[in-house]
């Protein structure tokens, strides 16, 4: 048995879209991970649904059984998610000072990101096991040589600190045709949407639905079962600010915290709303509710989600199975 190790970022140093870069990794033995692909593959078929899972894309909750199904299926797994945070003014900022291109900044994160993301993933392993390191497709990781500059990086940590692992390939496969990918990128994304708290924008941004359905899948995942404790066990956060030699480990409890109480008052407003609606005209269709309330198609999911929690059954009752 072997152990796999899948590797994605968001936000790129030269991006201007946010103020910090993000590198995901998630680490697994190759059964366990066999399992977690089975298991999805079996949502896709329920939910008639073989689309990518991408964070970024997550604009409606037309697919949200499909995510919120997943989300659920990985953290029940013995898994682990190492996410590293840069700050990106402060990287350019020293980058400037050395001085070095952005790209040849960039190099150097990945000569530097195993030391966080998969060192502590490959800590307990056995003497002998074989380790192949996933990579979302990209261009410029070839031309930065980043599959030789992961192995030799890895190989080196090995048998300096004598763990007797070896890794035996560092491959790039699409996410399309990678759900390991795909799961490091929408935990990724949930991570980000909570450390940036994107959720504050609510009522003040254009893409004011995709906010809240982000939020009202995010808001779900977590209230489902104990997968707040589970997260917090499973997921670890650094963080490296160019102020600071050290890189500093994150609790995720304190975005998680923020964000659920913020969540709960914006829900607690809106049922409250939706209520009145039920009680001067009871009886209507979720339809006709939805439209009562402004929301789009896109926000069916939410507003079944409501009325299900006041209805008693619970918010998740048509999901959590």
């Amino acid at each position: 048995m072997g152990y796999a190790i899948y590797f994605d970022e968001s936000n790129k140093l030269d991006q201007p879209n946010g103020g910090y870069s993000y590198y995901g990794a998630l680490g697994t033995d190759e059964d366990t991970m066999g399992n977690i692909i089975q298991q999805i593959e079996q949502i896709n078929n329920q939910m008639s649904t073989h689309s990518e899972m991408h964070f970024a894309e997550y604009t409606s909750d037309r697919h949200f059984g499909k995510y919120f199904k997943s989300m659920n299926s990985v953290v029940k797994h013995d898994i682990h998610m190492n996410i590293f945070v840069v700050n990106n003014e402060d990287a350019i900022h020293i980058g400037s000072q050395m001085p070095v291109t952005i790209p040849e900044l960039r190099e150097l994160f990945y000569v530097k990101i195993p030391e966080r993301l998969f060192y502590g993933m490959t800590r307990n392993l056995s003497n002998g096991e074989k380790i192949k390191i996933v990579v979302d497709e990209n261009e410029e990781y070839d031309s930065l040589d980043v599959y030789n500059k992961l192995e030799k990086q890895m190989n080196a940590h090995s048998a300096y600190r004598n763990k007797g692992y070896k890794v035996h390939s560092v491959t790039s496969k699409t996410s399309h045709d990678s759900i390991p990918l795909q799961i490091i990128d929408v935990f990724m994304g949930m991570a980000v949407f909570l450390m940036e708290k994107h959720y504050k924008n609510v009522g003040y941004k254009e893409a004011d639905v995709t906010l809240k359905v982000k939020s009202d899948l995010i808001y779900r995942f977590l209230i489902q079962d104990d997968n707040i404790s589970r997260i917090q066990k499973k997921v670890n956060l650094y963080r490296w600010e160019g102020k600071e030699e050290q890189i500093t480990k994150v609790s995720f409890s304190e975005y998680i915290s923020e964000f659920m109480a913020d969540k709960t008052q914006f829900d607690i407003k809106e049922m409250i709303r939706l209520e009145k609606f039920r009680l001067n005209k009871p009886g209507l269709s979720t339809k006709d509710y939805r439209l009562a309330m402004g929301y789009t198609n896109g926000q069916l999911k939410m507003i079944q989600g409501y009325i299900d929690e006041l209805n008693g059954k619970g918010r998740n009752s048509h999901f959590a199975n």
